[in-house]
């Protein structure tokens, strides 16, 4: 039997995930090392915006940007230093950075992933960037006799 009773079911939690390359190319294609100061302080002020907008509503968990430095590490065997490898390859799995929202539905991320896509680049013109929707696994219910 599985139990969730006297519990109200918790919203979904989405991840968005913005990359730095690797992925589809945004419709705003010009690379962030080419941005002018001001280009780069009105897409961060969108983005703060932005998370400020999901605050107010109560859907906003977490964000963060990351940087492009990193190693990849794995476990060796046990009594052995971590093994490391680096630095990361050119892939779409280099994650620029991430929010994490808490909403009613599918529907709603999706919304959310799209406005935040919209965020200014070069020129102040929307990215358009592709976004990785990903959602959050919830921990199993509790199951008794």
């Amino acid at each position: 039997m599985v139990r969730n009773e006297g519990k109200e079911e918790p919203m979904p939690k989405y991840l968005l995930l913005k990359h730095y390359r690797g992925g589809k190319a945004p419709l705003n294609d010009v690379p962030g090392d080419r941005w002018t100061e001001s280009e780069w302080e009105a897409h961060v002020a969108y983005m703060d915006d932005f998370a400020d907008r999901l605050r107010d509503s109560g859907e906003f968990v977490a964000s963060a940007a990351l940087s492009m430095d990193g190693e990849w590490v794995r476990y060796d065997g046990e009594g052995r230093p971590p093994v490391t490898d680096g630095p990361f390859a050119e892939t779409k799995d280099l994650v620029a950075g991430w929010m994490l929202i808490d909403v009613d539905s599918y529907e709603r991320a999706l919304a959310l992933a799209s406005d935040l896509s919209a965020a200014p680049g070069a020129g102040g013109n929307p990215l358009g960037e592709w976004l990785e929707v990903r959602p959050v696994m919830e921990p199993a219910p509790t199951v008794t006799e």
